[in-house]
């Protein structure tokens, strides 16, 4: 049943009872947080072996490197093996870099901002150019999307276009469109498998088209942060999630230089302290090589082994991740249970279902999102703050939030979503009321 068809009497009652159940939660006083996506406790505690693969080593790497002295900048090469069988790449066309690939992608966008690629200008010169004529530099980024891509293009006061995330990927329509006309568009934020926040799989004609995109501008790169590549929930038809290799199709059309593919550890292994990599075109990779020779002397190869020694190869990674899966899919479906059983009407919130990565994504009535997750946070629960999934904080429906499950555990889970629900219902069931 729909709001709209409910009895205006019928909803006075429930919002009643429902300010009851409110105020019963906030006099518990709580502090709970499903607000970042980050590991639960138990998820960390399967890596503490990692503290202990150099004990027995003299921490030399296969080539004889001291692990514990500079050099080897660009990554040991079993490392960047390792992340070759991870992402299907091959090992020249990686270099790695240090704990974190948020980073890693604000480094190499730096590194375009201030010494351009492709032979193209700076970006910071193209923007000061345009900035005498009162114009932007522009970049698209999906929505919903990760507030953390949003904030980089944002902050170097980048134009930034909103293109909707689809069930299969990108609106790919709009994107051709955008990029074959406007050569101040430089670029895409894409995270292709389990995107943040939605989960959404681009399928394999969405990167192939991203891949061959005909774009005004010369120096267009595709940021793929390909952050969830091995994050699989359930065992059975988890290929189908699996992405196609973009730098694969764009060699096809001599564009495998505009692709920067991101991956890391980070929720592998411990966020902040694990490995991530850079890939891209043979071109490209020379231009990350040579800002390399100005920023380092060598990244931590000590972790660089340690990791190596622990993971050892992609089918282990893999039986790894369905020891995090038997820890995360319980939580999802815990969730997705206490949303089925009370949203009071079909219409005041829908939500996805992943099949793997971090989050979940709720849409609720139109106009309800801020108001339902500033009651909650009075109420002690924090949510991703209204609208994070939006360029400029500004969701137009005020509609979407991000829900992140991993983190608490499954009793404060609990009483968080219970809390949540309630606050979401009543958000929409006030509006409803003043509506009439």
């Amino acid at each position: 049943m729909k709001l709209c068809e409910a009895d205006s009497r019928e909803l006075c009652e429930q919002l009643e009872e429902l300010n009851k159940s409110y105020n019963d939660y906030k006099a518990m006083k709580l502090e709970l947080n499903i607000s970042r996506g980050l590991p639960n406790e138990q998820q960390l505690d399967l890596n503490d072996g990692l503290f202990h693969v150099l004990d027995e080593t003299n921490c030399t790497a296969a080539d004889g490197t001291d692990c514990r002295q500079y050099g080897v900048k660009y990554g040991l090469p079993e490392c960047i093996h390792l992340f070759s069988e991870l992402i299907e790449v091959p090992d020249e066309q990686i270099v790695l870099g240090g704990e974190s690939s948020l980073n890693l992608m604000y480094d190499q966008f730096m590194r375009i901002y201030a010494f351009g690629t492709c032979k193209e200008e700076p970006w910071a010169v193209q923007q000061a150019k345009l900035g005498a004529q009162g114009e932007k530099l522009k970049w698209i980024c999906l929505v919903p999307g990760y507030d953390c891509h949003f904030n980089i293009t944002e902050a170097l006061d980048f134009e930034m276009i909103s293109v909707p995330l689809l069930g299969d990927g990108p609106d790919m329509d709009m994107i051709e469109t955008l990029v074959r006309e406007d050569e101040t568009i430089k670029g895409i934020w894409c995270v292709p498998q389990y995107s943040n926040p939605t989960g959404t799989v681009y399928s394999d004609d969405v990167v192939r088209r991203l891949a061959s995109l005909q774009t005004a501008a010369k120096d267009f790169m595709i940021f793929w942060d390909n952050a969830y590549v091995v994050h699989h929930f359930y065992l059975e038809g988890y290929e189908k999630n699996i992405v196609l290799n973009i730098l694969e199709e764009a060699k096809k059309y001599g564009k495998e230089d505009h692709i920067l593919y991101f991956s890391s550890t980070a929720k592998i292994t411990f966020p902040g302290s694990g490995v991530c990599a850079v890939a891209s075109g043979a071109n490209t990779v020379e231009e990350i090589k040579r800002c390399y020779n100005l920023q380092l002397f060598s990244k931590d190869k000590l972790n660089q082994l340690r990791h190596v020694l622990y993971l050892k190869n992609k089918e282990n990674i893999v039986e790894h991740m369905k020891a995090v899966a038997a820890l995360l899919v319980p939580r999802f479906e815990l969730v997705d249970g206490i949303l089925k059983d009370h949203v009071l009407y079909e219409d005041v919130c829908t939500w996805n279902v992943p099949e793997g990565g971090y989050f979940i994504t709720a849409y609720t009535m139109k106009g309800c999102a801020e108001k339902a997750l500033a009651l909650a946070e009075a109420a002690g629960v924090k949510v991703a703050t209204a609208a994070s999934t939006y360029p400029y904080h500004r969701d137009p429906a005020d509609s979407v939030v991000r829900l992140a499950p991993t983190y608490p555990p499954m009793e404060e889970l609990d009483t968080a979503m219970h809390l949540f629900c309630v606050c979401i219902n009543i958000a929409a069931i006030e509006k409803e009321l003043e509506a009439r």
